[in-house]
């Protein structure tokens, strides 16, 4: 199978110097147009040359040295500038290191001789099979720009409207010039300069050559469109198909067909695995990655699809002496990525293929010049079993066309010729050693901006972390913290639901419904206890648990009450005033005897305190106010003894005084 495309259905140029040097006066080329059928030969100048590559706008202009058509790489960069847009100059001897046209031709089965039109029919043949390099200065990038086609002009009464009917051109051309690039689905970038009644100018950078875009340069009227291709730093070459290197071939068979291929260096280029695919849709998709020099099955003997496929490339087979087991395979492949059992299969052929060949593989390297394709040599030895210094003399045997002496001699370079093509090549040098530094620089500075990325990543990571540590630091903090309240509370409310329990019984003894209290809690009272004998101190108690007719008060210190105080204690109307210390000022103790208010001393009932409150036995609080009863009855006939002894006394100084008078 052939691996090129044709390019017959399109002119090719072939050139070649025919006398003098581009660097003299008057060079002459040998010309030779091929349009895959005819081919047409002529010797024309330089300035012809040019003419007729600008009027006919050939697919390629090929030739062996592309300096043959430019004096050093100003001018190549200007030749190619001036190049028609579909018109594309092709060195068909290779790229930097360009090989004999000798060999090339012999390698594709091209007609060669050294008279400058056979090698400039050389040329044009090889190009229209797609041999060789295309030479650019320029990218895939397009400038198109619609600018002013003519001054705005100095002053003048209608100048606003001049200057704003042109840029209104602009304007409205740019927008069919977008219109057009939208329909042709080309990608661009558009920058605009808005002026007075439109744009001035709008620049389109576009993804594409200028033979793809549907705008061509023109200037009419008001308006006109330019169009550039975006320079190159240096010059570039590009092949014109995409290179197949030589290749392992891996395949497993069945309903679902499984393809490997692996490079010369061991390494899993691609993989497939179809269920639809046949196998001449399985061939073309080995061929678009590769040349075959060995197709491997996994098992023995080789399956006859395989056998198949192996013979179409003429390749070297490949199979196990004994079916690949399924844990080796598993083994060969843990480093891969795979889909299925299928592509597993199909690699572990391909790669065991290598282990068993790779040292055969190195020792060709070895033995391989720099200038040789190593992988044409080693399909060879692997092939055609021949040797590789066989293959070798194979491909350096001079042609015979080489050895003839032709009238087509280069002539001998001047000193300052041979100095100037020196200092080029050193330039190129230098300048490839710089591209080198450079790709290196970016290199760094994409890994030191990765490094200070990850630095930056593991730097807020490691904050987050102290910061979830502070968290749990404060937050362990806040839970002791918490359990020691807890445990606080807990206490206060065992303390609290004592001290319920006892306002409880309180509560039931305060109340005049003793249905449901024991006989026992019957015999006990409540006590009100008071701090000092004073008004703060019974407001106090009356808001702590509240002062009601017939409490029993309990008086801590009963001293120091005034008419006030005790007036408000009346207001009160307790059953009976119990006082601990102190004795009682006697306007309180008056007033209180007045409102028959018993007072009596507390240390004649036993009493037991419940925080606030107290209980003490019915019995103590009944015999305290008989024994105030008592007293009070006995004050009240010493009161009255008095009174009389008062009044008699009142009526014999009443008696004196009138006898006295009557004297």
């Amino acid at each position: 199978m052939s691996h090129r495309t044709s390019a017959l259905d399109a002119v090719v140029f072939g050139v070649d110097v025919q006398s003098g040097d581009v660097r003299g006066d008057a060079p002459s080329y040998a010309l030779c147009v091929f349009d895959g059928e005819s081919i047409e030969r002529d010797v024309v100048s330089y300035r012809k040359l040019r003419r007729l590559i600008v009027d006919r706008e050939p697919a390629m202009v090929a030739t062996d040295n592309m300096y043959e058509l430019a004096e050093n790489k100003d001018a190549l960069i200007a030749l190619l500038g001036d190049l028609p847009d579909g018109t594309r100059l092709v060195q068909v001897t290779g790229d930097e290191q360009p090989e004999p046209l000798s060999r090339v031709a012999k390698r594709h089965g091209v007609p060669y001789g050294k008279d400058p039109m056979q090698e400039a029919e050389a040329a044009a043949r090889l190009a229209a099979r797609n041999v060789g390099y295309e030479v650019s200065a320029f990218t895939d990038t397009t400038e198109v720009k619609v600018a002013r086609g003519r001054s705005t002009g100095k002053g003048g009464w209608s100048e606003d409207r001049y200057t704003r009917k042109i840029h209104g051109s602009v304007k409205r051309r740019s927008r069919e010039v977008e219109s057009e690039l939208d329909d042709a689905a080309l990608e661009y970038e558009k920058d605009v300069t808005e002026k007075y009644g439109g744009f001035s100018n709008a620049i389109f950078r576009v993804s594409g050559r200028p033979e793809d875009i549907p705008v061509g340069r023109e200037r009419s009227g008001d308006v006109r469109i330019e169009i550039e291709r975006e320079r190159r730093d240096g010059i570039e070459f590009h092949p014109l198909v995409k290179r197949r290197d030589h290749v392992l071939v891996g395949i497993d068979p069945g309903t679902t067909t499984a393809v490997a291929v692996v490079g010369l260096d061991g390494e899993v280029l691609d993989v497939l695995s179809t269920r639809t695919a046949d196998t001449a849709a399985v061939i073309e998709w080995i061929v678009e990655r590769g040349r075959p020099i060995l197709v491997a099955a996994d098992v023995t003997p080789m399956p006859e699809t395989v056998e198949k496929i192996r013979r179409s490339f003429d390749a070297a087979p490949w199979t196990p002496t004994s079916d690949l087991p399924v844990d080796t395979k598993q083994h060969r492949t843990r480093e891969e990525g795979y889909d299925n059992d299928h592509e597993r299969d199909a690699m572990a052929a391909a790669l065991s293929a290598f282990d068993e060949r790779e040292d055969q593989f190195r020792r060709i390297a070895r033995k391989v010049p720099p200038e040789f394709d190593r992988g044409e040599v080693t399909a060879r030895v692997v092939t055609g079993e021949e040797s590789v210094e066989t293959v070798l003399e194979d491909l350096t045997e001079p042609d015979e066309a080489e050895t003839e002496e032709t009238e087509h001699t280069p002539r001998e370079l001047t000193d300052e010729e041979k100095r100037i093509r020196d200092l080029e090549r050193q330039v190129e040098r230098l300048q490839s050693h710089v591209d080198q530094l450079e790709d290196t620089v970016d290199e760094k500075d994409d890994r030191i901006e990765e490094l200070e990325g990850e630095l930056s990543e593991a730097r807020r990571e490691e904050r987050r972390e102290a910061r979830e540590r502070r968290e749990v630091t404060r937050l362990q903090r806040k839970n002791e913290r918490l359990e020691r309240e807890i445990e606080e509370l807990e206490d206060d409310n065992e303390a609290l639901e004592g001290k319920l329990d006892r306002l409880k019984e309180l509560w039931k003894l305060d109340h005049s419904n003793f249905a449901d209290v024991s006989a026992k809690k019957k015999d006990l009272v409540p006590i009100k206890p008071v701090e000092t004998f004073t008004t703060n101190a019974l407001e106090a108690a009356h808001e702590n648990y509240g002062l009601a007719e017939d409490d029993v008060i309990f008086l801590r210190d009963a001293s120091g009450a005034g008419r006030s105080t005790a007036e408000r204690l009346v207001d009160v109307d307790p059953r009976v005033v119990l006082k601990a210390g102190g004795d009682l000022s006697d306007v309180a103790d008056e007033i209180l005897f007045e409102h028959e208010i018993p007072v009596g001393p507390a240390a004649d009932v036993r009493m037991q305190e419940v925080d606030e409150l107290a209980v003490a036995r019915e019995t103590d609080v009944e015999a305290v106010i008989e024994d105030w009863h008592e007293r009070a009855e006995e004050r009240r006939k010493e009161q009255n003894a008095e009174m009389v002894d008062q009044i008699i006394s009142e009526h014999r100084v009443r008696d004196d005084e009138a006898g006295a008078s009557g004297l």
